[in-house]
């Protein structure tokens, strides 16, 4: 797991190359090495501001920060969000507060969507959603 990306260097001792060509090569690097290890390897990355401009704050593919190659060369992207982060009044509501939407964006061998999780943030726990009541101890 790398958290997050844009701390990781690239080889290049070149001033020249920009910030943008150095994640590219950071990307390729770990797509090759988790198929030379035939392991999975996570990547956390930061997201462009473009985001928090916009009406609707659920982060796209193109918010992925400083490249493009980010979102060609992964096989999966998912992106967590929580309406009630920027919705003030439903901070409030502790039950809507806590509902982070998993979207998964890209899925090269599979299909893509959005599901609802509910995160109980004192237990760092994601957990699916049902109709029944959150827990007391949640």
């Amino acid at each position: 797991m790398i958290d997050y990306l844009q701390l990781m260097k690239g080889s290049s001792k070149n001033a020249s190359d920009n910030r943008q060509q150095e994640i590219s090569e950071i990307s390729r690097s770990l797509k090759s090495l988790a198929r030379e290890l035939n392991v999975p390897v996570i990547a956390l990355s930061q997201l462009s501001r473009s985001v928090e401009s916009r009406q609707d704050h659920r982060p796209m593919l193109s918010d992925l920060r400083e490249s493009g190659s980010l979102e060609q060369d992964a096989d999966m992207v998912a992106f967590l969000y929580r309406e009630a982060y920027y919705n003030k009044e439903m901070q409030d509501d502790d039950e809507k507060n806590n509902v982070t939407e998993v979207i998964l964006a890209k899925n090269r061998n599979g299909p893509v969507g959005t599901i609802e999780m509910y995160f109980a943030g004192q237990f760092t726990l994601f957990y699916e959603m049902t109709n029944q009541e959150v827990p007391e101890d949640m």
